[in-house]
C-alpha cells in the first residue's frame, strides 16, 4: 500500500465490469506494481475476480494485465475515469446506481428466480452505487467504502464510540453483485448447498452490502460476524447509541427474512 494517508474526499467509481480505485487505497501486489502505483491517480479494478488491470499514471493508461484492449468493460470504465476526475462540489452525495446488470442470469445459474426469492425472503433487489466514498480502512487494513452518508455516519459514530471507551472496528462494507457470487461459488465447492449458503448469506443481488449503506462492525480480540459479538460492550453502546448516527441492526433474532441473528450487521437509514 502507498504511503501516507488517504484523504477523505476518496472516490470509488463503479460500473458494472470495472471498479476505478484511487491508486492509494490499494496494495501493491508486486514491486513493480509498488513503482506503477506510487504515481498512479486512480487502478482500474476487475469486479469479478479482483484483477488489476490498469494504473493510469504518465497521462495514460498502464496496462497491468496482457490483452488489455480485449477486457470486458473497459471502454465503459475509460469513459467512466471522466467521473473519477470531475469536480465535486463538497457536501454532495453523488450516488446514482447502476443498472441491475446480468443479475437474473446469475441468479438462475444458482437456480435462483429472483421475483420468488424477493417474495419468499421479503427483500429488495439491491443496485450498486455509482460512487462510493472512502471511509477509513477495515480491521484487516482494507479499504472501506460506503456511500458518502453512510461513511460520514460511521466515521461519527466510531469516533462518539471511542469518546467513551468503546473501539468500534469494521469487518466489511460495500461488495458488488460480483464478489457476493463469489461468496456462493467458493462455499458451492466446498460442498454446500444453495439453500445452506442462504440461510447465511443473502443472494446475489439481495445483499444490504450492495447498497454501500451497510457494514458488519466487530471490536477487538472478538472473531468477526460471529454471535458471540452480542456479548460484548460494543454490542451494547451500538444497541443505545447506534440510532443517533442513523444506523440500525438488520437482522436480529427470529427476523421475517429468514437470515440468521447477525448482531454485527448494521445499516444506515438516515
Amino acid at each position: 500500500m502507498r504511503h501516507g494517508p488517504v484523504p477523505l474526499q476518496s472516490f470509488l467509481v463503479n460500473t458494472p465490469e470495472v471498479e476505478l480505485w484511487p491508486a492509494g487505497t490499494l496494495r501493491a501486489r508486486s514491486n513493480s506494481h509498488a513503482r506503477l502505483l506510487a504515481r498512479a491517480r486512480c487502478v482500474l479494478r476487475r469486479k469479478r475476480d479482483g484483477q488489476y488491470l490498469a494504473a493510469e499514471a504518465d497521462g495514460g493508461l498502464q496496462p497491468l494485465v496482457p490483452n488489455l484492449a480485449q477486457q470486458p468493460g473497459l471502454a465503459e470504465a475509460r469513459h467512466a475515469m471522466v467521473a473519477f476526475h470531475a469536480p465535486r462540489r463538497a457536501g454532495i452525495d453523488p450516488a446514482g446506481t447502476l443498472p441491475l446488470h446480468r443479475l437474473e442470469q446469475r441468479l438462475h445459474a444458482l437456480g435462483l428466480d429472483a421475483d420468488a426469492y424477493a417474495t419468499r425472503t421479503g427483500l429488495a433487489l439491491v443496485p450498486e452505487p455509482e460512487r462510493l466514498a472512502f471511509a477509513g480502512f477495515d480491521r484487516w487494513r482494507r479499504a472501506l467504502w460506503l456511500r458518502l452518508d453512510a461513511a460520514r455516519a460511521w466515521l461519527r459514530m466510531r469516533d462518539a464510540a471511542l469518546a467513551d471507551g468503546i473501539v468500534l472496528e469494521a469487518i466489511s462494507g460495500y461488495r458488488s453483485h460480483d464478489y457476493q457470487l463469489g461468496i456462493f461459488e467458493r462455499k458451492l465447492a466446498r460442498g454446500l448447498t444453495v439453500p445452506d449458503i442462504l440461510a447465511v448469506n443473502a443472494a446475489p443481488g439481495f445483499s444490504e452490502h450492495h447498497s454501500g449503506q451497510a457494514l458488519d462492525i466487530g471490536t477487538p480480540d472478538e472473531p468477526p460476524a460471529e454471535e458471540s459479538f452480542e456479548a460484548t460492550s460494543a454490542f451494547a453502546w451500538l444497541q443505545a447509541r447506534a440510532p443517533e448516527f442513523g444506523f440500525r441492526m438488520s437482522y436480529p433474532r427470529d427476523n421475517p427474512h429468514g437470515i440468521v441473528y447477525e448482531p454485527w450487521h448494521w445499516r444506515f437509514h438516515g
